[in-house]
C-alpha cells in the first residue's frame, strides 16, 4: 500500500479534489484553470518522482488568490496524510537548483512545526495573467497545513518564470529527499519518538 492521499475541498470561493501518491512517479494530471500554476505543479510531481492529481476550479474571475492558497492547503493536507506516522522517512531535505541565471535553495524539515521562510524577490510585472506574489501564499498554506518547516531562498535570478520555476523544482527535490525511507532509521528521526 503506497503512500497516498486525497483531499476534497469545496467553499463558496473554491472546490479541489487533489491526490498526491508519494510512491508513484506515473499517471499526474493537473488542471487548475490557471495555466501558469498547472506548469508549475506538473513541474513540481514530474521532478519529486510524485503521482499528482488535481482538479481545482475557484473563483478566478475576481482573483487567483483563493484558488492558489487552497490549492496550497489541500497539498499540504495531503502530503502530511500520505506521510503517516513519518516512520522511516529522511526527515530533512535540500535542494539547488539552477535554471538559467537563477539558483534557488530550498531547506525543508518534516518536524511537525509549521514554518515558512520565503525569501525570493521578482521583477515587478504578471506572467502571463499571473501575480507571481501568490507563489508566498501558496507555500505559507502549505506549511500550516503539512506541519513542515520550510526555507525557501533565491540566491540570484531577475527572471520571475526561472525563479519560480527554480522554486518549484527545487521543492520537489528536497520534498523527495526528506520522504524518502531510510534503513538506518529505526521509528521516526526525533528524539521525542514522534514528529
Amino acid at each position: 500500500m503506497g503512500r497516498k492521499a486525497k483531499i476534497v475541498r469545496k467553499t463558496t470561493e473554491t472546490d479541489i479534489d487533489l491526490t498526491i501518491d508519494l510512491d508513484q512517479s506515473t499517471g499526474s494530471k493537473i488542471d487548475t484553470t490557471i495555466p501558469f500554476l498547472d506548469h508549475m505543479l506538473d513541474l513540481f510531481a514530474r521532478h519529486g518522482h510524485f503521482k499528482l492529481v488535481v482538479k481545482g476550479r475557484g473563483d478566478t474571475d475576481i482573483d487567483d488568490h483563493h484558488l492558489v492558497e487552497d490549492l496550497g492547503i489541500c497539498l499540504g493536507k495531503a502530503v502530511g496524510q500520505a506521510l503517516g506516522d513519518k516512520t522511516g522517512i529522511n526527515r530533512y531535505g535540500t535542494a539547488s537548483v539552477p535554471m538559467d541565471e537563477c539558483l534557488c535553495h530550498v531547506h525543508m524539515d518534516i518536524s511537525g512545526r509549521p514554518y515558512l521562510i520565503y525569501k525570493v524577490r521578482y521583477e515587478r510585472r504578471k506572467i502571463g495573467g499571473f501575480d507571481p506574489a501568490l507563489v508566498k501564499e501558496f507555500f505559507k498554506a502549505f506549511t500550516d497545513h503539512s506541519g513542515i518547516t520550510l526555507h525557501i531562498n533565491l540566491a540570484y535570478g531577475n527572471n520571475s518564470h526561472h525563479i519560480i520555476e527554480a522554486v518549484f523544482k527545487a521543492f520537489a527535490r528536497a520534498l523527495t529527499q526528506a520522504v524518502t525511507f531510510n534503513k538506518a532509521i529505526d521509528g521516526v528521526l526525533s528524539t521525542k519518538g514522534i514528529l
